[in-house]
């Protein structure tokens, strides 16, 4: 195990306790920038910071690190730094409601935004665009004053639910060094943070407010790499340790904050949603879904695009996902003869669809877009095979061949999407 931590520059920047602070700070100026320019700027979307930097710059930037480290924009969100200032004036009491602590809200949100961006055209509106940043940092700040912890990190924020899923593909995640040295600690100062001696109101490090408690931490799901943690803990026994990617979803065992993932069906649907949205939004801008969609509007019979649009995402994120998951769990049902909980026998299959649909997300340039879907297609298929070997050891050759079989037939559906010629954003009827 290299721990980055311990890197001699890498790993005295990270442990430094103001490099989130700077990071935060420089992101503000960034969403600065981008709200007075979109607000203030040229109206012309190439023109504009607020289109330029979000719709072109942002995405890469995210692969990148996501790829080179982990999380590391959830690191550097602005909004923390935002709410920490807020919370000087206004300090939560209550907690976010437990009927709500499931990843529903944030899904649906993810799928609205991702279906107001293309209805709307967002990349080509400044204005709108700034009014969005906006409206983020301002629900941020809403329900991080009324609710204790990082509630909306957790369970509302759409752009870190899809940070939490990519982040499965990063080659490190924070872990102990030592189990039995958290076994001999008094104190949990890692969840529940360092107070000052002999004034226990007095709250020095934060511990994670995402309720992961490390000893039973697993992978980066819910992680904001925030190191709150790392700089908590009064033994310095905590790692940013690399490992293999997306090897996390093979651990069955009880995780802190989320549980067993084979249990997760809110989990699962975000792993869909992130699949299968790669390859709807990729679609979406070609020229047979545009043909699609002028059939639509001439059918129906009317002007507005949402109800064309909105076929296509219903068919994309639901029909799809349902149609093909379930063909593929009657599949490898029937043919090892299945008889425990239809849950569990599914749910960690869909996990395994993750690595596509991160390289499915990766690239702007067809030759790159290639290499990195089929590099996903592989990590999906060796974690097929991973966890058919570790649920259906005496069956794991027929419990694989549905499901490799569905991840292959996404890669042949996506490399086809990407070779389509791309058609003018929007749908005329007169066209």
């Amino acid at each position: 195990m290299t721990d980055l931590l311990r890197a001699p520059i890498v790993g005295r920047l990270l442990r430094w306790p103001h490099t989130r602070r700077l990071l935060q700070l420089m992101l503000l100026v960034v969403a600065a920038a981008v709200v007075l320019h979109g607000l203030l700027g040229s109206p012309i979307a190439p023109r504009n910071l607020a289109t330029v930097l979000t719709a072109i710059h942002w995405r890469g930037l995210l692969v990148l690190a996501l790829l080179a480290v982990g999380n590391l924009f959830c690191t550097a969100c602005p909004m923390i730094l935002v709410r920490d200032a807020g919370r000087r004036v206004v300090m939560p009491t209550r907690r976010w409601p437990r009927w709500l602590r499931r990843k529903w809200i944030a899904i649906a949100l993810l799928v609205a935004i991702l279906f107001a961006y293309e209805l709307f055209d967002v990349w080509e509106l400044p204005r709108a665009t700034a009014w969005l940043v906006l409206a983020y940092f301002g629900a941020a700040l809403l329900i991080d004053l009324t609710f204790t912890g990082a509630s909306f990190c957790k369970y509302v924020c759409p752009i870190g639910q899809f940070n939490f899923i990519a982040s499965t593909m990063s080659p490190t995640e924070l872990q102990v060094k030592d189990a039995a040295a958290c076994g001999r600690c008094a104190t949990d100062d890692c969840i529940k943070g360092r107070h000052a001696a002999g004034e226990p109101a007095r709250l020095i490090r934060r511990g994670c407010e995402l309720g992961l408690f490390l000893p039973m931490k697993v992978g980066n799901l819910d992680c904001t790499l925030c190191l709150d943690c790392v700089h908590a803990c009064p033994h310095d026994n905590i790692a940013l340790a690399t490992r293999l990617p997306a090897a996390e979803w093979l651990n069955p065992a009880h995780r802190s904050g989320i549980g067993r993932l084979p249990t997760r069906i809110d989990l699962a649907a975000l792993a869909l949603v992130f699949t299968f949205a790669a390859p709807l939004t990729a679609f979406v801008m070609t020229a047979p879904a545009h043909a699609i969609g002028r059939w639509c509007l001439a059918f129906l019979d009317v002007q507005s695009e949402a109800p064309a649009l909105a076929l296509l995402f219903v068919s994309g994120l639901v029909v799809l996902p349902l149609v093909s998951v379930g063909g593929a769990t009657w599949w490898m049902r029937r043919a090892i003869a299945a008889a425990g909980p239809l849950r569990r026998t599914v749910v960690p299959f869909i996990y395994a669809l993750v690595p596509f649909g991160f390289g499915a997300w990766l690239g702007s340039v067809f030759p790159i877009q290639l290499g990195f879907v089929l590099l996903g297609t592989a990590g999906s298929i060796g974690l097929i095979r991973g966890i058919a070997e570790r649920d259906h050891t005496a069956h794991a050759g027929r419990a694989t061949r549905p499901w490799i079989t569905l991840v292959v037939a996404l890669t042949m559906l996506t490399l086809w999407i990407l070779a389509q010629p791309m058609d003018m954003r929007g749908m005329s009827a007169a066209g």
